[in-house]
């Protein structure tokens, strides 16, 4: 016998022992189970039923025509929809075309199954021309295909489309085919599936946005893909490959982050495309026969290969990781062992640590083979307890006020079946504790608040269309959350259940990504045609608070009129994050704060050039023992514009993380990926492996001396409103930017304490410490209360300031009050009261600077007013006065002692007394420098702020001066005994000591 026919023989043995094995395992493994096992009713669904399509369901006839005639209608009627697949097997010879936005959904005590039959035309060749070289059974596209024309494979504008509860099959004769082509971007995903490649290539290739619950067996690959369309991280959740003939994935930049995955029987897990890199973040996951290396790490040395795996229990995998260029093999540790992590890449072991390219490997030996890890997301109720939404009357047609049959559904039933359709509310929709909401189309099924609804607008804390219930299990999944453009006290949805609820599937609608109805008769808010004055008037989308925590998957939070997409706040319960998208708002993308105990997995935030081109995308403070893996942090093409940090990180501690990519396809990426505000440390590698901070980093420059100017903090766009609370401690704002922060002088760090949807136009505190903000409020136009329009006409010392024309009018200057600790929680609208109802005045905050350029300063900052803001504490007033328009901050006056003010016209300070009443007396010219503000220490000395600092006795003689390295705008005298003149400039915080 020839060694050529000998090694064809033992090539044959080899091929026959390993179909054997996989045949077995398969049979083996559970059946699939059906995750919708009842038909659900939705008038505007397809259901593909021989009485509505000329197929059967034996797998005897061939249904490829009609199913793409089903799949093209709901395109076609809606513009996007559910095609329902019932339980049965289906023969298509053909591929199969799922335009955006048309979900494929199967139903039945069983799966139904999608057979490609045995010796299809055309699934036999190869396809040089096709990027996989292969023919498909099912791709999902942009649109519709034409005849003759390309085929619009999906693309980075491919939403909402998606795959679920079916099985597919590919018959014998197949080679080249692939059972899925799915280069969809967000809202997209594959669930529920098990794909039976057989002698086929593979089961899916150029991967979309995520998936669950998805099994592979057999084909050369399970998964063979390329960087996903948008250049986005894949989310790959609770999937299953085995007997895969050459890997289990093979990929190239695919950004794989993937959780409890079962690999079996193959040569390679994860096998890189030569001379490419892949970000792969891999955590409780089994391997099993694993006969090469596990993984095959390419481009080995380069910053942008990362490798982060962490709980990685194996069996029979002689060999964990090989790298092919240097031909180096990182073995297991014995027959049965665990990787308890794995990192490879650039890496930093804090935050002052110098990047270095290393390996990290930690194993250990195990007795027996652990089983997988237990599933974080929850088993939904059996669909026999669903009730449908429209058997309440819920109408759905975006015009009829649909809140109270969503609120009687709610609580009347523990599960709400949301069928297709936009359902109008006007209040707060409330979950009980186990309550669980479902629809499964997020831009099919909305719920939506008109402009200017009544309740969300005006002045106010913030207000959630949907309100999970404090500590519950709740589950809310496949709806869209409308806030409209003009709603100014909007929250798309406040979560506050528990670490076993589930918020999966949900898109928070408005500008990119809206996609409107094509069915007459249906209302819909057009996002792109609103006025970009709009945009940023809203609180958060998405907000986490009050212990609210669980798994939070397939989020794409985009509504540019909103503050930002996601803001977790003051949280310890556990929470997870399964590919989150968070996209083009104008000043945050996302905010974590007084968080811990989270992982944060495939959290990818992009910045839009017209809309976020000076945005800080992530702000992250006062958190700990949290992961950030496969962070992706882009700004688009079309930006023009620097921006200095991608991560803003304050006060924390225990935060891990793990493969980063800050980038962009122009000169523009941000320049820092990470500031540590406090230390000042700046992360400068734009792609990295691992990050760790281990600890709080208070500020390097706290040794505050006399006659030394330090700089507390930097990278403000203009810092003023300056003030103090009795304990020292210090606030500013940056009003066009719309945040407060906070001086601590007991912990010598800066915090952002509020980032709320009102311009700050000054600060100041009353005598229990509670911070008052003088805020800008634009009524919206068409906005009523009660019938009338919100109007707020100029007081009448408007007069005579050029600066109340030329568009400063029309706003009305309000103050709110809150507690500086809980700022959310505490916040409220003070309401204006006559003077004369004040019986005690301790104190007054009235403007620091005036500019009058009709020469009447003294006049009008002497006028008798009326009316005033009377604070929490009673006794603290801010007199209603037009010129707290134009002040940069306030200043404190004391009935029976002297202020001091600006005449920022003139450029002179001003002194006054204070009458028991508040009223200003007295003027007399004090000097002549003045700008925004003064402030005065324990023994009657002047600090005023005009280009330097410079320091008066009471007599007005000048008696020191004080160079600060940028312009002061406002200052103010705190700190411990009053001993430190803190300093607000353009820039930066600086502080002095004077004592």
């Amino acid at each position: 016998m020839s060694n050529k026919i000998f090694s064809l023989l033992l090539i044959l043995v080899a091929q026959q022992s390993i179909f054997g094995q996989n045949k077995k395992a398969a049979s083996a493994y559970p059946q699939s189970k059906s995750f919708y096992q009842l038909r659900l009713e939705d008038e505007d669904a397809a259901y593909f039923t021989p009485e509505k399509f000329k197929i059967t369901n034996d797998g005897k006839s061939d249904v490829s025509d009609e199913l793409q005639r089903a799949i093209d209608e709901v395109k076609i009627k809606f513009n996007f929809g559910i095609v329902f697949i019932p339980e049965g097997t289906y023969r298509i010879s053909k591929t199969i075309y799922i335009p955006t936005a048309v979900r494929v959904i199967g139903y039945g005590k069983k799966r139904p199954v999608f057979v490609l039959a045995d010796n299809s035309p055309g699934f036999q060749e190869q396809y040089p021309q096709d990027k996989g070289n292969a023919k498909y059974m099912f791709w999902f596209t942009s649109g519709i295909p034409k005849p003759g024309a390309p085929i619009p494979d999906a693309g980075a504008s491919t939403f909402y489309s998606a795959m679920s509860n079916v099985d597919l099959k590919i018959g014998n004769g197949n080679p080249s085919a692939v059972a899925l082509r799915t280069h969809f971007a967000q809202h997209s995903f594959i669930s529920h599936v098990d794909i039976h490649t057989g002698n086929g290539k593979a089961g899916m290739f150029d991967v979309g946005n995520e998936m669950e619950d998805v099994r592979f067996f057999g084909g050369e690959y399970g998964i063979y893909t390329f960087k996903p369309s948008p250049g986005w991280q894949f989310m790959m959740v609770d999937t299953y490959f085995e007997g895969q003939r050459k890997a289990a994935i093979k990929s190239q930049e695919a950004g794989l982050t993937i959780v409890r995955m079962s690999v079996k029987n193959v040569p390679t897990v994860i096998e890189t495309n030569p001379g490419f890199y892949e970000k792969l973040f891999m955590e409780d996951s089994r391997f099993e026969n694993i006969s090469g290396p596990a993984l095959t790490i390419s481009n080995e040395n380069n910053a942008y290969t990362q490798f982060s795996l962490k709980n990685i229990d194996c069996n029979k995998v002689p060999v964990f990781a090989g790298f092919p260029a240097s031909g180096k093999t990182i073995p297991g540790a014995g027959a049965i062992y665990k990787v308890k992590q794995f990192f490879h890449g650039l890496q930093m072991a804090d935050l002052t640590a110098k990047p270095v390219h290393n390996t990290i490997n930690e194993m250990e030996m195990l007795k027996s083979f652990p089983e997988l890890a237990k599933k974080d997301i929850p088993e939904f109720p059996e669909i026999k307890s669903w009730a449908n939404l429209k058997t309440f009357g819920a109408k759905g047609d975006g015009i009829t006020d649909d809140t109270r049959a969503i609120q009687a559904a709610i609580d009347k039933y523990d599960v709400v079946y949301v069928p297709q359709g936009w359902y109008r509310v006007t209040e707060t929709i409330k979950m009980k504790p186990k309550s669980v909401l479902i629809g499964l189309n997020p831009i099919a099924t909305q719920f939506i608040i008109e402009d200017n609804t009544e309740a969300f607008g005006s002045f106010g804390p913030p207000k959630a269309v949907i309100e999970s219930s404090v500590g519950g299990s709740n589950i809310l999944t496949g709806i869209g959350i409308s806030t409209g453009a003009s709603n100014s006290r909007a929250v798309g949805c406040k979560w506050m259940a528990g670490a076993n609820s589930y918020l999966n599937d949900v898109k928070f609608i408005g500008g990119h990504g809206t996609i409107n109805r094509k069915k007459v008769g249906t209302a819909g808010n057009d996002f792109h045609a609103q006025s970009e004055s709009l945009w940023d008037t809203q609180y958060w989308s998405l907000w986490i608070t009050n212990g609210g925590g669980g798994t939070f998957k397939n989020i794409w939070s985009a509504n540019t009129y909103a503050t930002s997409g996601t803001y977790v706040s003051n949280t310890s319960t556990p929470g997870r994050i399964y590919a989150m998208s968070i996209e083009h708002h104008v000043r945050n993308e996302v905010r974590f704060k007084n968080v811990s105990n989270w992982k944060v997995y495939a959290l990818q935030l992009e910045e839009e050039s017209k809309e976020s081109s000076e945005c800080q995308p992530f702000e992250l403070e006062d958190c700990s023992s949290m992961v950030f893996a496969n962070l992706y942090m882009f700004r688009v093409i079309r930006v023009k514009t620097p921006y200095p940090y991608s991560v803003r990180s304050w006060n924390n501690k225990q935060i891990e993380f793990l493969n980063v990519h800050n980038y962009s396809q122009t000169k523009y990426p941000s320049t820092i990926p990470l500031l540590d505000v406090n230390s000042g440390a700046e992360v400068r590698p734009w792609e990295f492996n691992r990050l760790l901070i281990n600890e709080i980093k208070t500020s390097a420059a706290t040794d505050i001396a006399v006659g030394k100017v330090t700089q507390l903090a930097k990278g403000f766009e203009f810092a003023d409103g300056i003030c103090r609370d009795s304990k020292g401690n210090i606030y500013f704002s940056e009003s066009r930017q719309r945040r407060i922060y906070k001086w601590s002088d007991s912990k010598n760090t800066l915090s952002l304490i509020a980032d709320f949807p009102w311009e700050p136009l000054s600060l100041g505190c009353d005598s229990k410490d509670n911070l008052l903000v003088v805020f800008k409020y634009v009524p919206k136009p068409g906005y009523v209360v009660n019938g009338q329009p919100e109007t707020f006409p100029n007081p009448p010392d408007a007069a005579g300031t050029s600066f109340s024309g030329w568009g400063n009018s029309g706003f009305g200057t309000l103050v709110y009050a809150m507690n500086p600790d809980q700022p959310e929680e505490t916040m409220h609208l003070l309401e204006k009261a006559q003077l004369e109802k004040v019986a005690n005045i301790h104190k007054t905050l009235n403007p620091s600077n005036t500019r009058r350029d009709s020469g009447d300063f003294n006049k009008v900052s002497t006028i008798n007013f009326k009316e005033c803001w009377i604070a929490p504490d009673g006794v603290t007033i801010i007199p209603v006065v037009y010129d707290l328009a134009r002040s940069n901050s306030l200043i404190e006056g004391f009935p029976g002692k002297p202020l001091y003010s600006a005449d920022e016209y003139l450029k002179r300070t001003v002194k006054f007394n204070v009458g028991p009443k508040g009223y200003l007396t007295d003027p007399q010219i004090f000097t002549e420098k003045g700008e925004f503000s003064s402030t005065v220490d324990d023994e009657g000395n002047v600090y005023i702020a005009d280009g330097q600092i410079y320091i008066y006795d009471k007599t007005g003689k000048q008696i020191g001066e004080i160079e600060v390295p940028e312009r002061p705008s406002t200052i103010v005298i705190g700190g411990e005994n009053n001993q430190t003149l803190f300093i607000t400039t353009r820039n930066s915080l600086y502080a002095t000591g004077i004592k």
